[in-house]
């Protein structure tokens, strides 16, 4: 066999693909190109022309038809009803009801008074007016008139008033100790602060409402660690409910003496915050 007419009638992509592997979709793809391209054409234009003749259909035969339909228009007048209804007044309001006038007050009882007047044979007495400013500046007041000096001073001044008493000596509340949030030496539990949560992880007791409504998380306490070590007041800044915070509490007054905080060499009152885990196992 001549070698020169195997290349002749081999294709480019056998010629491409000699070495390689046919089965592979590149070759396919290649090799079926024009047949798809051919097929792609042929049904691009069967569809314009689908196209094309449906609309040219639709306009020569459908819309003819169509135009024929008429819609019957009917003219109602409506002058004549607009005239009813311009003739028909709105019939005047009622007027407004008549106010009833006010009772009359009660009537108050009442006692007639008269002054009395003198009886024709009864005498008159003239009664004398009384002193006048300047004559009881300079006299005695007594219940009868005696001729004498005149008074320079009559009214002697009266003694000053005692001093007021504002506060009792001695009953004051006496003022509550200062309580520190930062010392030179903080507070601390005995043996630090390993030890206070294992104290608190083996005397704490998880709440059985929080185990039945699966609550976990942290309660945030803040107490007053004395200045003999003992645990003061406390508060709960943030807690979870369900019966946690209470138990929180209880552990923390429960807790032994803590070494005291210290500032200028002196045991003072010191706040302290810490947080109380609940983790279900």
């Amino acid at each position: 066999m001549d070698p020169n007419k195997s290349n002749v009638s081999e294709s480019l992509d056998d010629i491409i693909f000699k070495t390689r592997n046919k089965e592979y979709g590149a070759y396919f793809l290649r090799k079926n190109y024009s047949k798809f391209l051919t097929k792609a054409a042929v049904y691009g234009i069967g569809a314009c022309l689908l196209l094309i003749g449906g609309a040219w259909g639709f306009q020569k035969f459908i819309a003819p038809n169509l135009e024929k339909e008429q819609i019957d228009v009917v003219d109602i007048d409506l002058s004549a009803l607009n005239e009813d209804l311009e003739e028909e007044e709105p019939p005047p309001p009622p007027p407004p009801p008549e106010e009833e006038p006010p009772p009359p007050p009660p009537e108050v009882k009442q006692v007639q008074f008269l002054p009395p007047e003198p009886k024709a044979d009864e005498e008159v007495v003239i009664e004398e007016p009384p002193p006048t400013i300047e004559e009881v500046e300079k006299a005695v007041i007594s219940n009868k008139d005696v001729e004498g000096d005149d008074v320079t001073d009559v009214f002697t001044p009266p003694p000053p008033p005692p001093p007021a008493v504002t506060k009792p000596a001695g009953l004051g509340k006496p003022k509550e100790e200062e309580i520190f949030t930062a010392v030179e030496q903080q507070p601390e539990f005995p043996g630090g602060t390993s030890e206070m949560y294992k104290y608190i992880g083996n005397n704490i007791k998880y709440p059985a409402a929080a185990q039945r409504a699966n609550v976990s998380g942290r309660v945030f306490v803040k107490f007053v660690v004395e200045k003999d070590g003992s645990i003061g007041k406390i508060d709960v800044l943030k807690g979870i409910g369900f019966g946690c915070d209470e138990e929180a509490i209880r552990v923390i007054k429960s807790m032994p003496k803590w070494n005291p905080g210290r500032q200028n060499g002196k045991n003072v009152r010191v706040w302290f915050t810490m947080p109380v885990f609940y983790q279900l196992e």
